[in-house]
């Protein structure tokens, strides 16, 4: 099922998110690993290949972007990128236990409030559309059968 066209309005406001995020003062670089990292988390294939290829065009390394999903124990991902790794693992698996006071205080440090608060934009975006493309079983542009 294609929903853009049955629900283009709810498209369209959820492209409004995005480009507040792509306005923001977080570089592109931790944006493509924060939506990385929740696709995988989710499940979602569609988006796992388009922001790996994203990450991948404007410059990101392949060793980086094969150790997102192993970020904790991979040498390669300075502080700042693992506190927001580890808020968007908190925030995508979303329990009551999940975004501790610790792991927000962690990312604060990293982070001013203004990008904290879009850190929790950004994260909260990507999983809606992970939800979309998981629902509806989208397939990636790139898969070739």
């Amino acid at each position: 099922m294609e929903l853009g066209p049955l629900v283009g309005d709810v498209y369209r406001h959820a492209g409004a998110l995005d480009a507040f995020v792509t306005r923001s003062t977080l570089p592109k670089q931790l944006l493509d690993l924060i939506c990385l990292r929740a696709s995988q988390i989710n499940g979602c294939v569609y988006c796992v290949d388009m922001h790996s290829a994203d990450a991948k065009q404007a410059g990101e390394s392949d060793a980086r972007l094969h150790s997102v999903v192993v970020w904790q124990e991979s040498p390669f991902f300075t502080e700042r990128e693992r506190a927001a790794l580890a808020f968007t693992e908190a925030a995508t698996r979303l329990s009551t236990e999940d975004v501790t006071d610790e792991i927000w205080a962690r990312a604060a440090e990293h982070f001013s409030e203004k990008e904290m608060a879009t850190l929790v934009v950004a994260v909260a975006t990507i999983n809606f559309w992970n939800r979309m493309a998981v629902s509806t079983r989208m397939t990636p542009p790139s898969y070739k059968p």
